[in-house]
């Protein structure tokens, strides 16, 4: 598995930066903005969709730490699957078509990752591809919304790379940059601090 040998940081605290980091694919996201943006039915599928997007993102900046950061990769994973499993029950779908439903997921996964790996090691033309094979179900017809998203997975690449291995793999804390930016040159800079008229 090459899992062999020593980790950098104990594993407890691999795993729960893991989750972290998965939580920020979850909860830091503008799910209506995605729907609205790229004309997606508000459903469980069109949420993962949007999810494994972010999911494949973490993971392909944790491949670049090492051992300890795709033992991290396994985790980020495993919670994403608990978390389809939870909703799935909440929403009251039955058991036997959860399992059916996670097994398609799944599959609709891994082939994902592997489009998306060779679309941000290649042009735009093939990252766009496999966005419109992956995260719109090849059902777009708007160059604007495969642009918008082209355009978002390259700039969040690019903040990613910008973060501290060190830290990402104590902390998994990772803050996206909006979907559409206001000013696009501040792409890596976080939004500066505004005062009132006292300076506080």
């Amino acid at each position: 598995m090459g899992f062999t040998g020593p980790l950098k940081y104990n594993k407890w605290k691999i795993k729960i930066a893991g989750l972290r980091m998965y939580t920020c694919c979850v909860e830091r996201i503008d799910y209506d903005e995605f729907f609205e943006k790229c004309t997606m039915p508000d459903t469980l599928n069109s949420w993962f969709l949007v999810t494994q997007l972010h999911v494949w993102m973490c993971l392909v900046r944790m491949k670049q730490e090492g051992r300890s950061g795709k033992y991290m990769c396994r985790y980020i994973v495993h919670s994403m699957w608990e978390d389809v499993q939870q909703r799935g029950k909440v929403m009251g779908i039955d058991s036997v078509s959860l399992k059916g439903s996670i097994g398609a997921m799944t599959e609709i996964f891994y082939a994902a990752i592997f489009g998306y790996d060779e679309g941000i090691l290649s042009d735009d033309h093939v990252l766009a591809a496999a966005v419109w094979r992956n995260l719109f179900n090849k059902q777009c017809d708007d160059p604007r919304q495969l642009e918008l998203i082209v355009e978002y997975v390259r700039k969040q690449m690019q903040y990613l790379d910008s973060l501290n291995g060190e830290d990402l793999l104590l902390t998994g804390e990772v803050a996206w940059r909006p979907l559409v930016e206001s000013d696009p040159k501040s792409i890596l800079k976080p939004p500066a601090p505004t005062y009132n008229d006292e300076g506080l």
